[in-house]
């Protein structure tokens, strides 16, 4: 009997050793579950009774039970090297076969997919082209091919413009002389609101574009000249000579009528040297046009070369004073006799002129090859009787305007909204819209040298575009939603603004979320969804069955899985860049090493023992 037990007390302590070993031989196995043996006595007993004091018959192993506690998690360099902190096991596919681990050392075959170093293709949930996640579980893939360019179809414009800004216009007087001779030495006089005044002197004998260029030497003060001579067709007939700025032109006798001298002569001064006048015809006369202002003198002279026509025109000066500026003359009959005042008042946009709008923001917006194009919105606020609540905004594209309907060459106009707010700051309407969108529907994308670079046209009002833009879009339309923006007495201030379009890209890096989302990273600045672990639990862990590669499958003690994502219900979150250590305490292993071996030194003793008591019997004379 002794014998018995002894080999049954070598037994488990071989299997005590055997587990032991694993464990030690494992500690640095990634996602590896501990084990321990587990003991229980035997005894023999009878149908009837079993006596009160019966003896052992040793002991057996019961099972050998593994330690699901959770791993430390250390830090790694790669992106898809994952730790669950919490329950839960990866889903693997091998082949067909479901396995499931703790170890998350994955990486991206030759296809693409994740898989473990064994190849074991990861499970997870599927995303759509958007980024849209699915229920549909399936091999997770990693698309490693270029982002495709998205145009932009949406601007989402969050601002605020200053309650508090002034209405930018320009006022003043527009003074118009009627030209003539500078007879005398003059002076004219700019007045000033402070009350204090500037003298010009125009000499005598000043052409209307010197007058011009000795009025614009003074602050406040804009002039221009212009001088206009127009000569009787009457007096032009083929052989004729006309005669400009000392210049003679001699008009082919052989012309067939007057009609035809009139287009010789004015081709003939426009094709000529005299570059500063511009010949046109007027009611069938010949208009003579010096653009600078300059003197014009022209005479005519028949085929007999006698003098019909002679004239010297000195040209016209508009002046143009801001606010409150005044302009005298110290002559009656001097430069400003006849001239004619008139006030203006005027809010005229130039986007060139930063003096005509309060505000300006740009975005960078994509056509659908994925070029970029500067989008560049005008703010200037409106004179309005009643309060100051309205703005206008503009709309240029690379510098191009963008509004629809065209006009009558087909071009596109001005895009201009009026933007109303209400009392309290907030967006009421822009163009009568309440929701706050305007759209975009005559810009065509451009390349660098101002020609069509063959992306998709705008689509025309007229020609059926709307809101909202249909999905996939197929035109270089778009909306800007304004709806979030605001008119507070505070600083202009842009608090956001997003459009959903970019140039293509290629992939720069994964990143996954705690959630086990995959996320692409790309060159172009945009990320997309691919996919998300998923994870698997079981009512009974200690059920599974351990196959080898740090894997367990299912068995009817396990249940089945209850697959979810992860940081659900009571599975846990994922850790990238992590890895679950081996949760063997390598110490303690060690003196359990020590313990089994006692245990077996202690049971081989007994059997040395049963031998030599079995050896006295037999030695027994």
């Amino acid at each position: 009997m002794a014998f018995n037990i002894g080999l049954s007390g070598l037994r488990a302590a071989s299997v005590d050793l055997d587990v032991t070993g694993n464990n030690i031989a494992n500690a640095s196995t990634v996602g590896f579950k501990g084990s321990k043996a587990q003991f229980g006595d035997l005894y023999a007993s009878g149908f009837l009774s079993s006596g009160t004091n019966p003896v052992g018959g040793g002991v057996r192993v019961q099972d050998v039970k593994q330690n699901y506690a959770q791993g430390n998690i250390s830090f790694t360099d790669s992106g898809l090297d994952l730790a669950i902190n919490g329950d839960g096991f990866f889903v693997l596919n091998n082949g067909g076969e479901t396995r499931y681990s703790r170890a998350g050392q994955f990486g991206v075959d030759l296809d693409g997919f994740v898989t473990n170093n064994q190849n074991m293709r990861v499970q997870g949930y599927q995303a759509d082209n958007d980024g849209n996640l699915s229920g549909i579980r399936g091999d997770l893939q990693i698309d490693t091919a270029n982002l495709a360019p998205r145009r932009t179809t949406g601007l989402e414009s969050e601002l605020n413009l200053d309650s508090r800004e002034p209405v930018l216009e320009v006022s003043g007087t527009r003074v118009q002389t009627v030209g003539g001779p500078v007879l005398a030495d003059e002076v004219l006089t700019v007045g000033y609101p402070d009350g204090t005044s500037r003298n010009v002197t125009i000499p005598a004998g000043s052409s209307a574009r010197e007058t011009a260029a000795l009025l614009n030497e003074q602050r406040g003060v804009g002039a221009s000249a212009r001088s206009t001579l127009d000569i009787p067709g009457g007096v032009i007939s083929p052989g004729s000579s006309v005669i400009v700025q000392n210049t003679a032109f001699n008009i082919p006798a052989t012309l067939a009528d007057d009609a035809a001298a009139l287009g010789w002569i004015r081709d003939a001064i426009n094709d000529s040297p005299l570059n500063t006048i511009n010949a046109t015809e007027d009611g069938g006369n010949l208009r003579l046009i010096d653009s600078r202002g300059n003197n014009v003198t022209a005479s005519v002279e028949d085929d007999t070369g006698t003098e019909v026509f002679a004239d010297d025109v000195v040209g016209a000066v508009t002046v143009t004073l801001e606010r409150e500026l005044s302009l005298t003359s110290s002559s009656a009959t001097g430069v400003l006799a006849g001239s004619t005042d008139e006030a203006f008042r005027t809010n005229t946009f130039n986007p060139a002129d930063q003096r005509t709008y309060n505000h300006a923001t740009s975005s960078t917006i994509y056509d659908s090859l994925g070029n970029p194009h500067t989008m560049t919105q005008y703010f200037v606020k409106e004179p309005v009787s009643g309060g100051d609540s309205v703005w206008a905004m503009y709309v240029q594209i690379d510098g191009e305007e963008v509004g629809d309907p065209p006009n009558a060459n087909g071009d596109p106009t001005r895009a201009r909204f009026d933007i109303q707010f209400n009392q309290d700051g907030s967006l009421a309407s822009i163009d009568g819209n309440t929701n706050g969108e305007i759209l975009i529907s005559n810009w065509t994308p451009k390349d660098a040298n101002g020609q069509p670079n063959g992306s998709d046209g705008p689509l025309l009002v007229s020609d059926g575009a709307t809101t909202p833009i249909p999905d996939p879009p197929t035109s270089s339309n778009l909306v800007v939603n304004l709806a979030a923006t605001t008119q507070y007495g505070s600083e202009f201030g842009v608090n956001d603004q997003r459009q959903n379009g970019y140039t293509t890209g290629r992939l720069s890096g994964l990143d996954v979320s705690d959630a086990g989302v995959i996320f692409a990273r790309y060159t172009n600045g945009q990320s997309q969804t691919l996919g998300q672990v998923s994870l698997a639990t079981f009512n009974n862990t200690n059920g599974l069955s351990p196959v080898g590669e740090t894997t367990w499958v299912e068995t009817f003690a396990s249940g089945q899985p209850i697959v979810g994502a992860p940081d659900t219900g009571t599975l846990g979150s994922i850790k990238a860049s992590s890895i679950e250590e081996s949760n063997v305490d390598l110490s303690a292993e060690l003196v359990n090493l020590i313990i089994a071996q006692r245990n077996y030194q202690a049971n081989a003793k007994t059997i040395e023992t049963s031998d030599a008591v079995t050896q006295t019997i037999i030695n027994l004379r």
